[in-house]
């Protein structure tokens, strides 16, 4: 059975005392898919491929679009996977390896296709549909890495400065970086190849998952307990919603107008529902401590978040998944 922190505990009573009486959560944990030991970061939907795509500590691991479906290894490339994404209208696969600072792009068999330098500790990856880039986030570096997937080349990067975490972009040509450690969005105009604004994230810090909105033109960001609603024209912050703590990921259904914002250190997804005018909370489900990233598949509405038991620390030593734990969470209607 999960367990939950007490402050998630008393978020969740608190949100049940203010909703209405009848209003009973649609959203559940329907399944859970067990996969193979290790560290997990980004997950993906990979539709042409009928899989998941989770960036592991070595490489990734495949998930069938099945009930109780086993993860399988996809492939192994040097250390600290992070993104793990189709690619090329899902003819190929990137993944992100922090270690090696570098891109490799892969085909759907997973065989390496191109291995691409990027700057120091790539994180995460966004493809931009309107310039046919991909954009790479190079965490420690401060930088963000464009790939050509046509020529299958690094062609260039963008200063930007600080920590950067998640990106997203509106299809018109601009991006929206997470830079952590200034709390603030640093905008790019992709085809200038330049920052052209930075919007300070008041009362929303420390950001790390990021989704751009069309409805309003907006972006809602995962901080330390709370999701900011941000104009994207403007940079202003609309309102911030509480949710759990250890949020590192927020995804966007367009089909349903729900976004989800996943809380790790307390074992709780937040719910929002979008509309033009405005983005409320509807319901915090329970998941599980650890729960932190996640993908949603548009085409079903379930919503996947990989979790791990975490075994005590050693030595001061970073905790570690402990052996047999590692599962991708499956939540539906």
């Amino acid at each position: 059975m999960t367990r939950l922190s007490t402050a998630a505990c008393a978020l969740m009573l608190a949100l049940a005392a203010s909703s209405p009486a009848s209003a009973a959560p649609a959203h559940k944990v329907v399944d859970r898919l067990s996969g193979p030991d290790g560290s997990w970061d980004y997950i993906s939907v990979d539709h042409a491929g009928g899989r998941l795509l989770v960036g592991r500590g070595d490489g990734a691991t495949a998930f069938a679009l099945t009930p109780g479906a086993k993860g399988t290894a996809f492939a192994s490339g040097g250390g600290r996977a992070h993104a793990a994404m189709a690619v090329n209208a899902g003819k190929e696969v990137l993944i992100t390896y922090g270690v090696a600072n570098k891109a490799v792009l892969y085909d759907q068999a997973g065989a390496v296709l191109a291995e691409l330098a990027t700057g120091a500790n790539p994180d995460d990856a966004v493809a931009d549909p309107k310039s046919g880039l991909v954009l790479v986030m190079d965490h420690t570096g401060g930088e963000v890495t464009l790939i050509d997937l046509k020529t299958r080349k690094s062609v260039g990067s963008i200063p930007v400065g600080g920590a950067l975490e998640a990106a997203a972009v509106d299809g018109a040509g601009r991006a929206f970086v997470n830079v952590e450690d200034k709390s603030e969005i640093a905008v790019i105009d992709i085809a200038a190849r330049k920052v052209v604004a930075r919007y300070p994230l008041a009362g929303c810090e420390g950001p790390t998952g990021i989704a751009y909105v069309p409805e309003g033109k907006r972006l809602i960001v995962a901080c330390d307990g709370v999701a900011g609603v941000v104009d994207a024209a403007t940079g202003k912050m609309l309102k911030t919603i509480k949710i759990g703590d250890g949020a590192d990921g927020v995804a966007y259904d367009p089909v349903r107008k729900l976004a989800y914002v996943p809380a790790g250190r307390d074992g709780v997804l937040a719910v929002l529902s979008v509309s033009a005018k405005d983005v409320v909370l509807t319901e915090t489900v329970a998941t599980q401590v650890g729960a932190r990233t996640l993908a949603v598949d548009p085409e079903s509405g379930k919503v996947y978040l990989p979790a791990a038991t975490m075994a005590a620390p050693v030595n001061g030593k970073r905790p570690v998944p402990a052996p047999g734990t590692f599962v991708v969470l499956v939540v539906g209607q």
